[in-house]
């Protein structure tokens, strides 16, 4: 820039412009050349447009070398470049992410082709925005010859070795193709292969190997592995290919192929053996954009790979001809993009959340942000070894991401924005947040979980609706609006004010009349005469299910020696390990659990007990059953007792392990995979009788 360009801008906006192309600079570089992007597209593309505009309002601040002006991009030293003999360039994107945007692409098309409102609509093809590697490849004589990445648009790099291990690109094609051939298309990694990469990675970290990392999302996993001299790391990393378009190809009058639209040449593209995306539509006119756009952005979330929008491109390659380039960008193509699924924001502080069933999260205080369409405010850390991984800390500049319905979650962390190097590695609290109780986490598991279940605010309506169960202690017509209401209300706390409440208290409930009222407390009063197995099963002690609880009462005979029992004691229970022994002996250690319970006998409940029992006889030991169907004398549960009472072990579904499947009036699906496995089918009577053996 000449010193009297420079004084014809404003100095300010002069170094402004300056300022963003060496961001831009910094950031294609990270992005292109290094795949280790610092900051998320939406970022990126604010910056570009804001230099944009810059440049549209003062022409003599445009230089030569501005990212506006070519695609972003360098050639790394240690890979050979490639001149691309037709240049690769990127099409404009279309800022406005609602439907509306499809039509202002119409709509300047149509200006520039000079049509009217009368004139017939314009044919367009409607693909999906990959969000992997833009690839050239190279064919010769129907032989893969060359694969090239993007680079700089006019010179990339010479990835073939690579290439050749992804198993989507054909490596020779059929007879009747072009002498010279140039496929165009995107490299990616599907979502379930980048997963079991990075568990793959997290294996390799947790056994201590040296260099090893995992990646922030499939695009850096897949462009990592095109990049490297090793193809082996290449065939490591399972990559896939989808093409969309031409570069160099052999003349009409030289033998090679006549197209005249851009559908015709990707049909031609997919009986040449390459993978075109089955989404690509044919498109008349911009309702049926709008269409495309809405409809993709419906399933966007439930495809197997990432894309961050859609494409929308002049079918007649005669009018893509007419309309030619502006700039870097042909006119005849645009991307439309959906809200950003990523955007960079702050950690104000990291808070730990109390689900239902007593596990705990902690989850990041961001500043506001808008991503994935909505404003995000809260974003998910999953558990303490995944937060202590990302390193995520308050004050800290974090990417966070939400896709579709998916609760928001940070991605990573700019480590080089902390501002200070004090700020306090997380630590989950081993006390619950919401009512002191001790928080532990069971060998073997990521989670850590408050184990005042009967007293946790948190936990207070799932501890309700597990007590009134069918299965367990019976509160006929206690169902989830009804607790809800009594929990929201502020009338029921803990289990025994359940068993305080009176005709006038649920009376005054929202569409709860006097004779609902009477059944309700009619229900509370028959819950009182319960068993032992089933008021041990309602308390909701982690890993203690119907048929633990049963071995835990006959064993010990009564609730104050289950109470009391050591560990070692505990281990003594038929089926009993321990992860159940150390759950129930925690369960029981804690104050607020015991004082509920006592609180409940105080209230009225009552069982038999006794002294311990001999071990019954167990004629059915170590047999499976799946019971199926309407039996003629007994119900389903009551079959089951019996079945276990025998010591068999009651199945939900078939299996080759299965023993018996008992089947009844109207058996389905069981009854047909038990025959179709050779299970053996019997009936009540039988059943029965093996019973009495």
């Amino acid at each position: 820039m000449s010193t009297s360009d420079l004084f014809s801008s404003d100095v300010s906006t002069a170094a402004r412009a300056a300022a963003l192309r060496e961001q831009l600079h910094h950031h294609a570089d990270r992005y292109h050349t290094l795949d280790d992007p610092e900051i998320p597209d939406v970022e990126y593309d604010r910056l570009f447009r804001e230099l944009q505009a810059l440049e549209a309002q003062h022409p003599e601040l445009l230089t030569p070398d501005s990212p506006t002006q070519r695609v972003g991009g360098r050639v790394l030293d240690e890979l050979v470049a490639v001149r691309h003999r037709v240049p690769m360039l990127s099409i404009n994107t279309e800022t406005d992410t609602e439907p509306s945007g499809a039509l202002k692409f119409d709509s300047r098309v149509r200006r520039a082709l000079g049509l009217k409102e009368t004139d017939p609509p314009v044919a367009y093809v409607a693909e999906l925005k990959f969000d992997g590697l833009a690839m050239s490849l190279r064919y010769e004589q129907g032989v893969l010859v060359l694969a090239a990445t993007r680079g700089d648009g006019e010179v990339g790099e010479d990835v073939t070795h690579n290439l050749r291990t992804v198993k989507s690109v054909p490596l020779r094609l059929p007879q009747d193709v072009p002498p010279v051939l140039e496929v165009r298309g995107e490299v990616y990694m599907r979502r379930d292969d980048f997963d079991a990469l990075n568990e793959r990675q997290r294996t390799r970290i947790a056994a201590g190997a040296k260099g090893e990392k995992t990646f922030v999302n499939p695009r850096n996993a897949a462009a990592g592995a095109v990049r490297q001299h090793d193809s082996g790391i290449a065939a490591q990393r399972p990559l896939s290919f989808f093409a969309y378009g031409l570069g160099e190809v052999t003349p009409p009058d030289q033998g090679g192929p006549e197209f005249g639209t851009h559908f015709d040449m990707l049909m031609s593209l997919k009986v040449w053996g390459f993978p075109v995306a089955e989404q690509t539509t044919l498109c008349t006119g911009a309702e049926e954009l709008v269409a495309f756009h809405q409809r993709i952005g419906a399933v966007r979330d439930q495809l197997p790979y990432d894309i961050d929008g859609v494409v929308y491109k002049v079918n007649s390659l005669a009018l893509q001809q007419q309309l030619g380039f502006v700039s870097r960008e042909p006119r005849w193509a645009v991307a439309h993009k959906y809200p950003a699924q990523e955007q960079l924001t702050t950690v104000l502080a990291i808070d730990v959340q109390v689900g239902r069933t007593g596990k705990l999260t902690p989850v990041a205080k961001l500043a506001p942000v808008f991503v994935g369409g909505v404003t995000v405010t809260n974003a998910t850390l999953h558990n303490e070894d995944e937060a202590r991984r990302k390193d995520v800390r308050v004050g800290d500049t974090v990417i966070v991401r939400r896709a579709g319905d998916v609760i928001p979650e940070v991605v990573s962390v700019l480590v080089d924005r902390r501002n200070s190097a004090d700020a306090a590695v997380f630590s989950m609290p081993r006390q619950c947040p919401v009512c002191g109780s001790a928080a532990v986490r069971e060998e073997g598991e990521a989670d850590y979980r408050c184990t005042g279940g009967l007293f946790c605010g948190a936990q207070r309506k799932q501890a309700i609706l597990h007590f009134a169960q069918r299965r367990a202690v019976e509160v006929e017509g206690l169902g989830d609006k009804l607790v809800e209401q009594l929990v929201d209300a502020g009338l029921v706390k803990t289990l025994p004010d359940l068993y305080r409440l009176g005709f006038a208290a649920l009376a005054q409930l929202e569409r709860m009349a006097d004779k609902s009222a009477q059944n309700i407390v009619a229900a509370l009063e028959k819950s009182k005469q319960t068993t032992l197995p089933r008021f041990l099963f309602g308390l909701g002690i982690r890993h203690v299910g119907e048929t633990t609880a049963k071995d835990l009462a006959r064993h010990f005979g009564g609730l104050d020696r289950i109470m009391d029992a050591s560990t070692e004691q505990l281990l003594a229970v038929n089926d009993v390990g321990p992860v159940v022994a150390q759950s129930v002996r925690t369960f029981f250690d804690q104050p607020h659990n015991r004082e509920v319970v006592e609180q409940l006998r105080a209230c009225g409940l009552r069982w038999e007990e006794g002294e311990p029992a001999e071990r019954a006889p167990q004629p059915l030991a170590g047999k499976t059953f799946v019971l199926t169907g309407t039996f003629p004398n007994l119900s389903r549960d009551a079959s089951k007792d019996l079945l276990e009472a025998a010591g068999a072990k009651v199945a939900s579904s078939v299996s080759k392990k299965t023993d018996y499947v008992v089947a009844g009036a109207e058996a389905g699906s069981k009854l047909e995979k038990a025959q179709a496995l050779g299970v053996t089918v019997i009936d009540e009577a039988t059943m029965l009788a093996l019973l009495r053996s």
